[in-house]
């Protein structure tokens, strides 16, 4: 893994520990009754997971793209080969 990667992924969860706890901290002052922090607390939550989710399945959907085309690619190269001989 390059330094690079790692600095990436420091930030990455970095901002991701900082934005949850100022969340959290805006759910605790917000004004108003119990029931309605905890709307937003569930909500908030949901958007995490559900962030998190789609963030998987993008990546998985790319690395699956790139599987494929690999593939493709190996199966060409194997014709060019065999048209070659």
């Amino acid at each position: 893994m390059k330094k690079q990667d790692n600095y990436w992924l420091t930030y990455a969860k970095a901002t991701f520990i900082i934005a949850t706890i100022a969340m959290i901290i805006s759910i605790v002052k917000l004004p108003g009754d119990l029931i309605v922090k905890g709307y937003y607390s569930i909500c908030s939550l949901f958007l995490v997971s559900a962030t998190i989710t789609l963030s998987k399945a993008i990546r998985d959907e790319a690395e699956s793209n790139r599987l494929i085309n690999r593939i493709e690619e190996a199966k060409t190269a194997k014709l060019l080969n065999e048209l070659d001989e």
